[in-house]
């Protein structure tokens, strides 16, 4: 690297890409790590946490960098792929220093941190020497609003307050806001279970849910511990509720049934009833909120119904027929129109005339290794599921079938490592 001063805001660093010397991208930069040397000297840039394609964050040492500017960085192209572990004393400066509350040092009261200027010394080290702050900053998890004037002092004029103190998410929730809910969680992995429950504080409780489901089950157990009874009852009701069954399956008995107590009784409902199938059933995996349908209802209805953004696209791949009620468990069930039926389709003909009746549906009660055969058999998005009366009680679809396939750690599994699920594979 050159030896000329050079100073870089973290900040604008975010998402820049990161290229090997011919010119192929390696991934994006998605944080800093600095670690504290000694008592009272300013931090040191070891090494930015780059994500790679397949979502995951590995470490690059600052060493490795051959050239860094705010509009690209290149690397040597020798990167360990190895997934990306904060360890001793090292800190994100996203993950955990942004959004810190520092105390100044001319007494002139409290502010937040909101970027960080890391300068290139002589010896090519990176120290970090200027804090962008927020004087008397305040921040609302409803809004995220803040108020105060910025300033730019040396790193030398701020005390930072214990890392064990509670500290404000607000721009990690920010600069993540645009990731998909995988992406986000994945990003959570890297912090400790005291950062998560401070970024799960500035989420709102949709976007939470989102966010929890994607996380492993482990995880989302220790998150939704973390959070108040009221305010984890909010965020279950946000979930699918075969993802909040599963949640609540994990929690002790006595925890899960206070939680569903202070549900709304609709939406505890039906976790209840999924909590009663036992493990490894198709009801234990289906979820009880598909689309359904009486046959009177036309083809321009189905479609307005599966263009809704709140259905999956294998929820939305395919309409179930029933006879009213048509909340489950429903009336008689006749039949499943598919999407490319639907499409094919004058939009005011009726469900009932195009309604596929050879897809035979299976039983609650049968076991997760029927649903998978048929399913493969006959490659299918969902699949519909009924009760002893033949009455509809949900859908088992591919994403729900996938998630009960794939070893419990695969969320986290690095390439290579075996799997250590029971029945998974090995190497």
């Amino acid at each position: 690297m050159s030896t000329q001063p050079t100073r870089i805001f973290v900040a604008r660093l975010l998402g820049l890409d990161v290229f090997d010397p011919i010119g192929d991208r390696l991934g994006k930069l998605r944080d800093v790590v600095v670690l504290g040397r000694k008592l009272n000297a300013a931090p040191h840039a070891v090494g930015i946490v780059v994500e790679v394609p397949g979502k995951k964050r590995v470490f690059v040492p600052m060493t490795r960098l051959t050239s860094m500017d705010q509009s690209q960085i290149i690397c040597t192209g020798l990167v360990n792929l190895r997934r990306f572990e904060q360890r001793g004393a090292e800190q994100l400066v996203v993950g955990g220093i942004f959004d810190r509350k520092v105390t100044l040092v001319d007494g002139s009261g409290v502010a937040v941190i909101e970027d960080i200027a890391m300068d290139q010394q002589n010896n090519g080290d990176w120290l970090v020497t200027k804090l962008f702050v927020r004087r008397g900053a305040s921040t609302s998890r409803l809004r995220g609003l803040r108020r105060g004037h910025t300033v730019l002092i040396d790193w030398s004029e701020a005390r930072t307050e214990d890392a064990t103190q509670p500290q404000s998410a607000t721009f990690f929730v920010a600069n993540h806001e645009s990731l998909k809910p995988a992406d986000f969680a994945d990003a959570m992995q890297d912090m400790s279970n005291k950062r998560r429950v401070e970024v799960a504080s500035e989420l709102q409780d949709e976007r939470l849910a989102d966010v929890m489901s994607e996380l492993p089950e482990d995880d989302q157990v220790t998150l939704l511990s973390a959070l108040d009874n009221e305010r984890a009852a909010d965020v279950l009701e946000e979930m699918d509720p075969d993802d909040a069954a599963d949640l609540l399956a994990d929690l002790p008995k006595a925890k899960a049934e206070q939680l569903l107590l202070l549900m709304e009784p609709d939406e505890a409902k039906d976790v209840r009833r999924l909590l009663q199938y036992a493990e490894g059933t198709a009801g234990a995996l289906m979820t009880p909120v598909p689309v359904i349908l009486p046959p009177e209802a036309t083809v321009a209805e189905a479609l307005a119904h599966v263009r809704s953004e709140d259905l999956s696209p294998a929820l939305a791949s395919a309409i179930f027929i029933c006879r009213p009620p048509l909340e489950t468990p429903t009336g008689r069930f006749l039949g499943v129109v598919h999407i490319q039926q639907l499409l094919r389709s004058a939009p005011p003909e009726q469900l009932g005339t195009i309604v596929d009746k050879n897809l035979s549906p299976v039983s609650d009660q049968d076991d997760i290794a029927v649903v998978s055969h048929i399913m493969a058999s006959y490659n299918l998005n969902s699949l519909p599921v009924l009760n002893k009366e033949g009455r509809l009680v949900g859908a088992v679809t591919v994403d729900d079938l996938l998630d009960h396939l794939l070893p419990d750690d695969w969320r986290t599994h690095e390439d290579g490592a075996p799997f250590r699920k029971l029945g998974g594979r090995i190497g």
